[in-house]
């Protein structure tokens, strides 16, 4: 472990908000570890009151950060990479905790925190617009400049990578930020990235950390001073967030998971295959967006691989991730359990079969499979979010195709095949953002853009290329040696 000093001790989160600064919260908010039920520590609960006061920091702010050299600007975020590859251990550690995460998961966190720092520390020292054709003695350039100020509503299940991949390009061009993390998991998604910042050195203002629940995130999407909102969650809430800022002409990127397909095919290895799905449907027991919800598999391969499953389910231990001894961890609250569990008990009276676990402790879900899932189940319509297997049975190729596109839409899609040509042809037929050939669907990099169609989000993709066209304009600006006479 490290030893370093605690780079966790800060007495402010303790009933405080980060807004231009740490600031006292008239309301305060208990961080319960989802693996043990204690608390980990206390944080000012904002209000909406807190968000018009925050936007008018931020766009006060914003002029001033966005006209810093871009090598200040560049060299901040290199700043926060070092700070967080100085503190890893600590941070590993409280991220598997308030997440409820196994310590891997925790880790992974951080390390992609770091890459989604240096990613964003290039993003100033880049191009940032076209010359255009133009008469002579006129200039005509295509420029992208920044929105103003971007609002954040990130998730429980990654908050600290899912936020940041936001924060950190949007700052990067110059942007101001308001980040309001989910009630769950405020440090991770928010006042950590805050305390960050302003270690590295961050100028008051620019970057604003309101925790709190619906109200706090309604306000800032309607505030008018904030002209984007990110947001990264349900589908249900994704609507909504959508309508409400439709109405007001806001630019919103919508990531909303989605019922991801995972296909089969009958040349595929079994004990490959078994090992994929076991991953893409398990992993930080299912509450990842591009998990593997339907696994499609063809009929003759179906029964190895469910028994293979099975063996993996029963010997998977389920416990505290902090432990280390542990593969599963905790679902992140009852109300999430008692979801997944409907999803399941669900699925099972409509006629699937329960192979493996649909049981729980506490927060505890075992690892599940079900086998004989068709559309119309519950698990196979939606997003379970849990750990659950859902088996499906294809018998060609085009039967797999359709079944992987019945869902309203897929954010990421994989293809297992001895035949990578074969494997290729299908995947190319798959409506989904992400697609995968000879790997499962848990898949995403610090470097390529992220999004999907349908009830995946808006389609409005983020994260490497994509970034410059998520939070920034596009500006026409034309320049003349000196002003001609019009007509009249």
């Amino acid at each position: 472990m490290s030893t370093t000093p605690p780079f966790l001790d800060h007495a402010l989160w303790r009933e405080h908000l980060y807004s231009g600064g740490w600031r006292a919260a008239s309301a305060t908010l208990d961080v319960r570890e989802p693996a043990t039920g204690t608390t980990l520590t206390r944080t000012g609960a904002a209000s909406p009151a807190d968000v018009a006061t925050a936007a008018a920091a931020a766009r006060a702010a914003q002029p001033s950060w966005a006209a810093t050299a871009p090598r200040e600007r560049a060299e901040l975020f290199h700043r926060v990479a070092a700070l967080l590859q100085q503190h890893f251990d600590e941070l590993a550690l409280y991220v598997t905790r308030e997440t409820g995460a196994i310590l891997p998961k925790g880790q992974h966190e951080i390390r992609e925190a770091i890459a989604f720092c240096r990613v964003a520390a290039a993003m100033p020292l880049q191009a940032q617009g076209q010359l255009l054709p133009a008469a002579p003695g006129k200039l005509s350039l295509a420029r992208r400049v920044p929105l103003g100020t971007v609002g954040v509503i990130s998730p429980f299940n990654f908050p600290l990578i899912l936020t940041l991949r936001v924060v950190a390009p949007a700052l990067a061009v110059g942007n101001a930020v308001i980040v309001k993390p989910d009630p769950r998991t405020p440090v991770s998604g928010g006042l950590l990235i805050a305390n960050l910042f302003e270690e590295a050195g961050l100028p008051a203002g620019v970057l604003h950390v309101l925790p709190g629940g619906v109200e706090v995130g309604e306000a800032l999407v309607d505030e008018p001073a904030v002209p984007m909102i990110s947001f990264t969650g349900s589908a249900a809430a994704g609507r909504r967030i959508g309508e409400r800022a439709g109405r007001l002409l806001k630019k919103v990127s919508l990531e909303l998971g989605g019922s991801n397909a995972l296909i089969v095919l009958e040349d595929a290895d079994v004990a490959l295959a078994a090992s994929n799905i076991a991953w893409g449907a398990w992993l930080h027991q299912g509450q990842i967006c591009m998990a593997s919800n339907r696994v499609l598999v063809h009929e003759s391969l179906l029964p190895a691989i469910a028994e293979a499953l099975v063996a993996k389910a029963t010997h998977l231990p389920v416990g505290d991730g902090a432990t280390g001894q542990v593969a599963l961890g905790p679902i992140i609250d009852e109300r999430q359990r008692d979801r997944v569990h409907a999803a399941v008990t669900e699925s099972v009276k409509a006629g699937a079969q329960l192979l493996a676990g649909g049981t729980y402790e506490g927060l505890f879900y075992k690892a599940t499979v079900l086998s004989g899932v068709q559309p119309g189940m519950k698990v196979f319509e939606d997003e379970t979010f849990g750990p659950v297997v859902n088996l499906v049975s294809f018998k060609t190729d085009d039967e797999a195709v359709a079944l992987a596109n019945a869902g309203a839409g897929g954010l990421a899609a994989g293809v297992l095949s001895a035949s990578v040509g074969r494997a290729l042809a299908v995947a190319q037929r798959l409506k989904a953002g992400m697609v995968h050939v000879n790997d499962q669907t848990v898949n995403d990099d610090a470097v390529n853009p992220f999004g999907g169609p349908g009830i995946a989000g808006n389609g409005h993709a983020h994260g490497g290329p994509g970034d410059w066209e998520c939070f920034t304009a596009w500006q026409w600006l034309t320049v003349k040696d000196a002003p001609t006479p019009f007509p009249f």
